[in-house]
């Protein structure tokens, strides 16, 4: 593969572009890569169509020459637009943190009443009610599919729900596996730290540039 220099970032739910900035400062700083944040409204949009809105995006600004990078929910919208077709990359992808399995914490907040009005359309759609281990085969066949986990379990998903196992307190870290990734790798870091901390920024570059994380030899 052709060194590809752009990055196409999404944050995850109840958040902004505005929260990677660290992360995508030392993407560029670090390593030179030019990377644009895609801002969609995970409360308001189904999955779908942020998906879609993610594919205008693409094309209208001719970044098909780009990878992919989402933390949390925004790992499932653009896994979403790409088993949709609706955009092509020549690029990689890379998930942090993204609820593909599910999300054990979404599952207890929309049992309740007021659950559906926090968790937003794209989480109901794209997570509750068809997760991306059910959908995003064909994405993982056609492009190289990067996921990085956490499993500081420090997050608001611990006040929720009853982990089984390793998780970053929002997303188990079973939660974060897709049949026919190419790579996975868990770090010592919460949900959030995923993006405000210097490690996963790290591995991420090192995916995109050779398909594969660091690990120590």
């Amino acid at each position: 593969m052709d060194e590809i220099r752009k990055i196409v970032l999404l944050h995850g739910v109840w958040s902004h572009g505005a929260a990677l900035l660290l992360f995508k400062h030392h993407l560029e700083s670090e390593y030179g890569f030019d990377v644009r944040n895609f801002n969609y409204r995970s409360l308001h949009y189904t999955l779908d169509e942020n998906a879609n809105a993610l594919a205008d995006f693409i094309n209208d600004n001719d970044l098909s020459d780009s990878h992919l990078v989402g933390h949390s929910l925004g790992g499932v919208v653009l896994l979403r637009t790409l088993a949709n077709e609706s955009a092509e990359i020549s690029g990689r992808v890379v998930c942090l943190g993204s609820p593909l399995r599910g999300s054990r914490p979404a599952d207890v907040l929309d049992s309740m009443d007021w659950g559906d009005v926090l968790l937003g359309r794209s989480v109901t759609s794209g997570v509750l009610r068809n997760s991306a281990s059910e959908w995003a085969h064909g994405v993982c066949e056609n492009y190289d599919v990067g996921v990085i986990a956490g499993d500081a379990p420090y997050g608001l998903g611990r006040f929720f729900a009853n982990f089984d196992g390793s998780n970053d307190g929002t997303v188990a870290v079973e939660e974060t596996r897709l049949e026919g990734m190419k790579d996975h790798i868990v770090l010592p870091t919460s949900h959030k730290g995923l993006v405000f901390t210097r490690t996963p920024a790290d591995q991420t570059a090192a995916f995109l540039r050779r398909g594969r994380f660091l690990r120590d030899t």
